[in-house]
Protein backbone atom coordinates (compact mmCIF):
# COMPACT_ATOMS: atom_id res chain seq x y z
CA UNK A 1 0.00 0.00 0.00
CA UNK A 2 1.49 3.63 -0.38
CA UNK A 3 2.43 5.66 2.56
CA UNK A 4 1.70 9.40 3.19
CA UNK A 5 2.83 11.14 5.78
CA UNK A 6 0.88 14.56 6.60
CA UNK A 7 1.33 17.02 8.97
CA UNK A 8 -1.55 19.41 10.58
CA UNK A 9 -3.83 16.31 10.20
CA UNK A 10 -6.03 16.35 13.34
CA UNK A 11 -8.62 18.74 11.74
CA UNK A 12 -9.68 20.69 8.92
CA UNK A 13 -7.95 20.11 5.20
CA UNK A 14 -5.05 17.73 6.91
CA UNK A 15 -8.10 15.61 8.43
CA UNK A 16 -10.24 15.67 5.16
CA UNK A 17 -6.87 14.45 3.07
CA UNK A 18 -6.27 11.38 5.50
CA UNK A 19 -9.65 10.80 5.26
CA UNK A 20 -9.91 10.44 1.83
CA UNK A 21 -6.70 8.76 1.18
CA UNK A 22 -7.29 6.04 3.77
CA UNK A 23 -10.54 5.67 1.79
CA UNK A 24 -8.23 4.73 -1.13
CA UNK A 25 -6.13 2.36 0.37
CA UNK A 26 -3.28 4.32 1.44
CA UNK A 27 -1.09 3.85 4.72
CA UNK A 28 -0.81 6.86 6.85
CA UNK A 29 1.56 9.03 9.08
CA UNK A 30 -0.44 11.95 10.73
CA UNK A 31 0.96 14.42 12.54
CA UNK A 32 -0.66 17.72 14.78
CA UNK A 33 0.38 19.35 18.00
CA UNK A 34 -2.89 18.78 20.11
CA UNK A 35 -2.26 15.22 21.40
CA UNK A 36 -6.36 14.75 22.07
CA UNK A 37 -7.59 15.79 18.57
CA UNK A 38 -4.88 13.78 17.09
CA UNK A 39 -5.73 10.80 18.58
CA UNK A 40 -9.89 11.23 17.78
CA UNK A 41 -8.86 11.91 13.95
CA UNK A 42 -6.46 8.74 13.73
CA UNK A 43 -9.46 6.59 15.25
CA UNK A 44 -11.89 7.89 12.75
CA UNK A 45 -9.27 7.48 9.85
CA UNK A 46 -8.40 3.74 10.98
CA UNK A 47 -11.59 2.86 10.64
CA UNK A 48 -11.23 2.85 6.39
CA UNK A 49 -9.01 -0.16 7.81
CA UNK A 50 -5.55 1.06 7.02
CA UNK A 51 -2.71 1.42 8.87
CA UNK A 52 -2.27 4.72 10.70
CA UNK A 53 0.13 6.22 12.85
CA UNK A 54 -0.26 9.26 14.66
CA UNK A 55 2.31 11.28 16.28
CA UNK A 56 2.13 14.13 18.16
CA UNK A 57 4.71 16.94 17.95
CA UNK A 58 6.13 19.98 16.54
CA UNK A 59 6.72 20.23 13.21
CA UNK A 60 9.90 22.65 14.01
CA UNK A 61 11.42 20.08 16.15
CA UNK A 62 13.60 17.88 14.35
CA UNK A 63 13.35 15.15 16.53
CA UNK A 64 9.64 15.29 15.70
CA UNK A 65 9.94 15.10 12.01
CA UNK A 66 12.67 12.37 12.32
CA UNK A 67 10.24 10.42 14.25
CA UNK A 68 7.50 10.76 11.63
CA UNK A 69 9.91 9.81 8.70
CA UNK A 70 10.96 6.78 10.78
CA UNK A 71 7.46 5.42 11.47
CA UNK A 72 6.85 6.04 7.71
CA UNK A 73 9.91 3.46 7.16
CA UNK A 74 8.18 0.96 9.11
CA UNK A 75 4.85 1.29 7.00
CA UNK A 76 7.60 0.39 3.85
CA UNK A 77 8.39 3.68 2.77
CA UNK A 78 7.25 7.59 1.64
CA UNK A 79 5.26 7.87 -1.39
CA UNK A 80 3.49 11.06 -0.41
CA UNK A 81 4.56 14.36 1.58
CA UNK A 82 1.59 16.91 2.27
CA UNK A 83 2.95 19.96 4.44
CA UNK A 84 0.08 21.19 5.69
CA UNK A 85 0.71 22.44 8.99
CA UNK A 86 0.79 26.11 9.34
CA UNK A 87 1.11 29.45 11.60
CA UNK A 88 -0.35 32.21 11.06
CA UNK A 89 2.79 34.90 12.91
CA UNK A 90 -0.78 36.18 14.99
CA UNK A 91 -3.89 35.30 15.84
CA UNK A 92 -6.29 37.57 15.12
CA UNK A 93 -4.00 38.70 12.02
CA UNK A 94 -2.88 42.51 12.39
CA UNK A 95 -0.95 45.04 10.11
CA UNK A 96 2.52 44.61 9.55
CA UNK A 97 3.39 47.81 11.55
CA UNK A 98 2.04 45.54 14.43
CA UNK A 99 3.16 42.30 13.64
CA UNK A 100 5.83 41.26 15.98
CA UNK A 101 8.98 40.00 14.56
CA UNK A 102 8.74 37.03 16.98
CA UNK A 103 5.12 36.28 15.41
CA UNK A 104 6.48 36.80 12.02
CA UNK A 105 9.07 34.11 12.97
CA UNK A 106 7.06 31.14 13.99
CA UNK A 107 5.05 31.68 10.90
CA UNK A 108 8.27 31.25 8.79
CA UNK A 109 9.41 28.34 11.19
CA UNK A 110 6.13 26.33 10.97
CA UNK A 111 5.36 27.22 7.25
CA UNK A 112 8.91 27.16 5.63
CA UNK A 113 11.85 25.85 7.75
CA UNK A 114 9.52 22.91 9.07
CA UNK A 115 8.79 22.16 5.10
CA UNK A 116 12.21 22.40 4.01
CA UNK A 117 13.69 20.04 6.82
CA UNK A 118 10.67 17.40 6.67
CA UNK A 119 11.02 17.50 2.85
CA UNK A 120 14.87 16.77 3.47
CA UNK A 121 14.12 14.24 6.29
CA UNK A 122 12.02 12.12 3.71
CA UNK A 123 13.72 12.70 0.66
CA UNK A 124 15.71 9.66 0.49
CA UNK A 125 11.75 7.44 0.95
CA UNK A 126 10.54 9.81 -1.81
CA UNK A 127 13.03 9.07 -4.10
CA UNK A 128 12.81 5.39 -3.74
CA UNK A 129 9.38 5.17 -4.52
CA UNK A 130 7.67 4.60 -8.00
CA UNK A 131 5.70 8.13 -7.31
CA UNK A 132 7.25 9.99 -4.48
CA UNK A 133 5.39 13.52 -4.15
CA UNK A 134 5.84 16.76 -2.14
CA UNK A 135 2.31 18.45 -1.78
CA UNK A 136 2.78 22.32 0.19
CA UNK A 137 -0.31 23.55 1.31
CA UNK A 138 0.08 27.22 -0.07
CA UNK A 139 -2.60 30.25 0.12
CA UNK A 140 -3.96 33.13 -2.28
CA UNK A 141 -1.90 35.16 0.11
CA UNK A 142 1.16 33.62 -1.42
CA UNK A 143 0.13 35.83 -4.62
CA UNK A 144 -1.83 38.64 -3.54
CA UNK A 145 -1.27 41.50 -0.95
CA UNK A 146 -4.12 41.23 1.56
CA UNK A 147 -4.07 43.46 4.27
CA UNK A 148 -3.09 41.67 7.35
CA UNK A 149 -2.16 39.22 5.98
CA UNK A 150 1.68 40.44 4.95
CA UNK A 151 3.37 37.71 7.37
CA UNK A 152 1.42 34.54 6.82
CA UNK A 153 1.69 35.23 2.98
CA UNK A 154 5.31 36.20 2.95
CA UNK A 155 5.88 32.65 4.75
CA UNK A 156 3.28 31.02 2.03
CA UNK A 157 5.25 32.66 -0.75
CA UNK A 158 8.48 31.59 0.68
CA UNK A 159 7.12 28.22 0.62
CA UNK A 160 5.81 28.51 -2.98
CA UNK A 161 9.13 29.50 -4.44
CA UNK A 162 11.16 26.48 -2.06
CA UNK A 163 8.85 23.75 -3.63
CA UNK A 164 9.63 25.40 -7.35
CA UNK A 165 13.35 24.87 -6.75
CA UNK A 166 12.85 21.45 -5.26
CA UNK A 167 11.49 20.68 -8.65
CA UNK A 168 14.08 21.51 -10.84
CA UNK A 169 16.64 19.60 -8.17
CA UNK A 170 14.95 16.83 -7.81
CA UNK A 171 12.99 15.77 -11.22
CA UNK A 172 12.30 12.44 -10.62
CA UNK A 173 9.89 13.95 -8.16
CA UNK A 174 6.30 15.48 -8.21
CA UNK A 175 6.39 18.59 -6.20
CA UNK A 176 3.08 21.22 -6.16
CA UNK A 177 2.31 23.85 -4.13
CA UNK A 178 -1.32 24.34 -3.79
CA UNK A 179 -3.64 26.68 -2.81
CA UNK A 180 -6.93 25.26 -1.86
CA UNK A 181 -8.61 28.50 -1.22
CA UNK A 182 -11.34 29.68 0.79
CA UNK A 183 -12.04 27.25 3.50
CA UNK A 184 -14.51 26.86 7.26
CA UNK A 185 -11.10 26.41 9.38
CA UNK A 186 -9.81 26.72 12.76
CA UNK A 187 -6.72 28.57 10.94
CA UNK A 188 -9.52 31.10 8.98
CA UNK A 189 -11.38 31.62 11.96
CA UNK A 190 -7.96 32.55 13.71
CA UNK A 191 -6.81 34.63 11.56
CA UNK A 192 -10.68 36.64 10.88
CA UNK A 193 -12.83 36.00 13.86
CA UNK A 194 -15.19 38.42 12.71
CA UNK A 195 -15.37 37.20 9.65
CA UNK A 196 -18.61 35.11 9.23
CA UNK A 197 -19.40 34.82 5.44
CA UNK A 198 -20.30 31.21 4.92
CA UNK A 199 -16.99 29.42 3.43
CA UNK A 200 -16.81 25.61 2.14
CA UNK A 201 -16.18 23.10 4.15
CA UNK A 202 -12.67 21.52 3.84
CA UNK A 203 -13.54 18.29 2.36
CA UNK A 204 -15.00 19.71 -1.07
CA UNK A 205 -11.88 21.15 -1.88
CA UNK A 206 -10.49 17.43 -1.68
CA UNK A 207 -11.13 16.17 -4.74
CA UNK A 208 -8.74 18.97 -6.69
CA UNK A 209 -5.89 16.75 -4.34
CA UNK A 210 -6.88 13.31 -5.57
CA UNK A 211 -7.36 14.64 -9.23
CA UNK A 212 -3.37 15.98 -8.86
CA UNK A 213 -2.43 12.29 -7.49
CA UNK A 214 -4.63 10.80 -10.64
CA UNK A 215 -3.53 12.36 -13.30
CA UNK A 216 0.45 13.62 -12.05
CA UNK A 217 0.67 16.86 -14.00
CA UNK A 218 3.72 18.49 -14.09
CA UNK A 219 5.23 19.91 -10.83
CA UNK A 220 4.23 23.46 -10.58
CA UNK A 221 1.59 25.73 -8.27
CA UNK A 222 -2.31 24.22 -8.87
CA UNK A 223 -5.60 25.64 -7.09
CA UNK A 224 -7.42 23.01 -5.52
CA UNK A 225 -10.61 24.64 -5.82
CA UNK A 226 -10.69 24.67 -9.33
CA UNK A 227 -9.16 20.95 -9.57
CA UNK A 228 -12.19 19.69 -7.62
CA UNK A 229 -14.29 21.93 -10.00
CA UNK A 230 -12.82 19.68 -12.84
CA UNK A 231 -13.04 16.86 -11.19
CA UNK A 232 -16.94 16.80 -10.63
Amino acid sequence: MPVAIITGASKGLGRALAQALAGRGWDLVLDARGARALEEAAEAVSAHGTRVTALAGDVTDAGHRAELVVAARRLGGADLLVHNASALGAEPLVRLEELSLEGLRRALEVNLVAGLGLVQAALPLLRASRAGTVVAVSSDAAAEAYETWGGYGASKAALDHLMAVLAVEEPGLRVWAVDPGDMATDLYAAAVPDDDDPRPEPAVVVPGFLRLLDERPASGRYGAAALADGAR
